[in-house]
């Protein structure tokens, strides 16, 4: 299948730089996936859509303030985003500024020391610190930002870069479906018999990826670090046993889904238990979906992951009519943007 079919026109007009107040005043773009019929609501009528009994699965995963800025000993200006931890003081990340090399050092606020130590394939390095562990984490705490998307042109606030439900600390962007909802909303769910249950997917640089295979099957998706507690799976096994709906927010979300629960166990005889293990679930136009019933997304990069997910679940010439139709509705897209409620 050819990159070029998951590719369309957005002018910079329509890319949200920052978060509608309150979250849940979001717009709402609903596609039936069936009939491919578009209807537009507020984000807060999404109770509209969902009946007794269904269950919200969310991402809990919290972002961490993972860009820093440095100086190499020369002065220049660095940029470093933490990816994820190797070890106690080892880093994979990425780096931005002139003089990458194996065995640049950069120095950061608050006596904070980096020194490169290895070249990885995708523009990844490692690096290694001069602290580690508790230490480490109150330092970045205090001198990191939030790693906001280079299309979002102004700094913003790590707190508004993070969903309201945000609990275990190791994303490094966020999961952004989950934005438009406010805790006065969930409760509100929650009070009509709408079923919410948490997973953990820390979002990596599999975000951050570009494909660039023309074939987009030759594309690598880089492993993220999934949470998932026994009794979450059988709530959900459950729940799909009963005939009620998985509703997945977020991309993040259905990866999760329809990797611990979309495969069936080699040994039904053994206990479940608690899933803790690295993924690299690509979904794109022919996977067939074994557990998401419906998704909450939000308006996707041209020729990204995220954008095949959504094409798989609803089709790829749907999807991109709606699109189209967004833009002549001027909804507002990427991360900070609107969303969209497919069922």
């Amino acid at each position: 299948m050819k990159l070029k079919l998951f590719d369309y026109q957005l002018p910079k007009k329509y890319i949200a730089q920052k978060p509608v107040t309150p979250r849940d005043h979001s717009r709402l773009l609903v596609l039936d996936r069936k009939s491919g019929k578009i209807t537009h609501w507020r984000f807060y009528e999404i109770e509209k859509f969902l009946n007794p009994g269904d269950i919200l699965v969310m991402n809990n995963s919290r972002v961490i303030p993972a860009r820093l800025w440095g100086r190499k000993e020369t002065g220049g200006k660095m940029e470093v985003l933490l990816l994820n931890k190797i070890s106690n003081q080892v880093w994979k990340v990425l780096i931005g500024g002139k003089g990458r090399k194996k065995g640049l050092k950069v120095l950061f606020p608050k006596n904070l020391k980096g020194k490169v130590i290895k070249k990885l394939p995708d523009g990844i390095w490692q690096m290694k610190f001069n602290a580690g562990g508790l230490r480490f984490k109150n330092i970045v705490n205090q001198i990191g930002e939030a790693p906001t998307p280079p299309y979002i042109r102004q700094k913003s606030d790590l707190k508004k870069y993070q969903t309201v439900y945000a609990q275990k600390e190791g994303s490094v962007a966020a999961p952004t479906a989950g934005f438009h909802f406010a805790k006065s909303l969930m409760n509100k769910l929650e009070k009509e018999g709408i079923q919410i249950e948490y997973i953990t997917l820390h979002v990596g640089y599999g975000t951050f990826q570009p494909v660039k295979e023309e074939n987009i099957q030759e594309h690598k998706m880089h492993p993220e670090f999934v949470e998932v507690k026994k009794e979450v799976i059988q709530r959900i096994q459950q729940a799909k046993k009963e005939g009620r709906r998985i509703v997945a927010v977020g991309t993040t979300s259905v990866r999760v889904l329809e990797t611990v629960l979309g495969r069936p166990r080699i040994n039904s005889r053994l206990p479940l238990r608690n899933v803790r293990k690295w993924i690299n679930l690509f979904i794109y136009p022919g996977y067939k979906f074994k557990s998401v019933d419906a998704l909450i997304t939000n308006f996707h990069l041209p020729k990204s992951t995220l954008l095949m997910l959504v094409s798989a679940f609803a089709g790829r010439t749907k999807i991109l009519k709606a699109y189209e139709t967004a833009k002549r509705n001027k909804y507002r897209f990427y991360s900070f943007g609107d969303a969209m409620l497919i069922l």
